[in-house]
């Protein structure tokens, strides 16, 4: 991979993962309802969960799609009532300090199984290993896996601490209920581009 490919790829992985989404929304979320602590789990399974991904995307398994094109739109409608329900989730999570209650944070292995139906991931997998390993080579696929992992990582941390200094604002019920709300109708819109692409 050359200098130049290797700053290309190292800004679409800063651009696209910085960016809100479904992990990112989840995570502010998360950080708002039970702390950055309780969220790294959360952080963990989506940095090295989309890690996974990318590289299998990159090992082939985006010829599937390719032979049998009714699973991309299998998939599709998949992640769409799933993040509906992530969605109805969140709009109900309770307080971190009644966090037994009203919900827990994702954990580790949830967060990395989410990469699989969230319509963001596919979408930066494929356009990653398309533009930045299109020989698929070992070495190219592990040098896009590696930079994701090294931008990602610190892109979702921002945004569950974001959401927990938002928790000092959230201090009461009716203003944490209004927050949940809104985090689960931007999710909700997140799918705009999955139902309706251009």
């Amino acid at each position: 991979m050359t200098p130049d490919l290797l700053v290309a790829l190292v800004v679409f992985a800063f651009v696209s993962s910085i960016t809100p989404g479904p992990n990112n929304l989840m995570l502010m979320a998360s950080g708002a309802n039970f702390g950055l602590r309780r969220t790294v789990p959360h952080m963990l399974g989506v940095c090295l969960g989309f890690v996974f991904m990318v590289s299998l995307v990159g090992a082939g398994l985006v010829q599937v799609f390719d032979l049998v094109p009714f699973s991309y739109l299998a998939l599709k409608g998949g992640s769409v009532v799933y993040l509906l329900w992530l969605a109805w989730k969140i709009a109900h999570a309770g307080p971190a300090k009644g966090a037994e209650a009203g919900g827990r944070p994702m954990t580790f292995l949830q967060a990395a199984a989410f990469q699989w139906v969230n319509p963001k991931a596919w979408a930066m997998a494929l356009t990653a290993i398309t533009a930045y390993a299109p020989d698929r080579s070992l070495l190219a696929v592990a040098i896009v896996a590696l930079v994701f992992g090294a931008v990602n990582l610190p892109s979702v941390t921002s945004w569950a601490m974001l959401g927990q200094q938002m928790a000092r604002v959230l201090t009461s019920p009716a203003r944490l209920a209004i927050f949940n709300w809104t985090m689960a109708g931007l999710l909700v819109l997140s799918l705009y581009p999955v139902i309706w692409p251009h």
